[in-house]
């Protein structure tokens, strides 16, 4: 099954998702979001991966590039093929089916565990966060989890958005720890050592996580009548409507995760 990966050229390694979708028989080519006039057609594929970004939404720099991945989107949802956005992803989704994007009253940027109503689909965590806006879920969405911040899982028909991000490897941390993200973390106040010791920790538990989370998103999301009639049946299939996000002045993530940061940050 062919699928379109929609990343930045740098940073386009999707990790714990990708090798999950990799077994259940999808093949990727990549869309780099700088040259959306090189991406193929959606014509033919079953489904679109959208992974991070150090953008933001509201850039009015990247109008152009941010207005072509809107219209994939669009495209996806007309014509039923299934999306799995993840963090800049989920914020481009949310943007395009009417949600809103903007500043978070805080950053998430560590590994975190959040509140989930399906555990069984979206496990509490831990996962690891590392954003600075939050994104609203869209109109006749239904949101699956949340945090302090704000959402950080919804379902839309064919579509899937985690905040978080579910793909990472101990490779990846390490390579986003690096250079300009080691000074990035350092304004945070996220040590990098710290951080690393915790992600070697934390992947033993996030990696079948990922894995649980493509497998039910395989089997019930990209698997649901195209016109998403079967949204609000069974166990797993949505869970409540929006609500809006917390104010972000108390915890709203159920237990502290099991890979604590000691270096001084507030934990969500």
């Amino acid at each position: 099954m062919r699928a379109l990966l929609v990343a930045n050229q740098a940073d386009a390694d999707a990790g714990f998702v990708g090798d999950r979708f990799r077994s259940h028989g999808y093949a990727f080519s990549e869309c780099h979001r700088e040259h959306p006039g090189e991406w193929p057609a959606l014509d033919g594929h079953e489904l679109v991966l959208l992974l991070g970004s150090e953008w933001s939404v509201y850039w009015p720099q990247i109008n152009a590039e941010l207005s072509a991945e809107v219209e994939l989107l669009r495209a996806a949802r007309q014509r039923g093929v299934p999306v799995f956005g993840i963090c800049f992803g989920h914020q481009v989704m949310s943007h395009a089916f009417g949600g809103t994007v903007s500043p978070a009253t805080m950053p998430e940027v560590g590994w975190y565990e959040i509140d989930t109503d399906s555990p069984e689909a979206v496990a509490t965590g831990p996962w690891l966060q590392w954003h600075y806006d939050v994104a609203s879920v869209p109109p006749d969405a239904h949101q699956l989890a949340r945090s302090a911040v704000g959402p950080q899982a919804w379902r839309l028909g064919r579509m899937f958005a985690t905040q978080f991000h579910p793909e990472v490897t101990e490779t990846i941390v390490r390579r986003w720890s690096a250079g300009a993200g080691a000074q990035e973390l350092a304004r945070t106040g996220v040590g990098v050592e710290s951080l690393l010791a915790q992600t070697v920790r934390c992947v033993d538990d996030s990696r079948p996580n990922a894995h649980r989370l493509v497998d039910w998103f395989c089997e019930t999301v990209a698997a649901s009548p195209p016109d998403g009639s079967a949204l609000a049946t069974g166990p797993l299939a949505a869970g409540p409507p929006a609500t809006s996000p917390p104010d972000g002045n108390m915890l709203a993530a159920g237990p502290p995760t099991t890979c604590p940061i000691d270096d001084g940050r507030v934990h969500l």
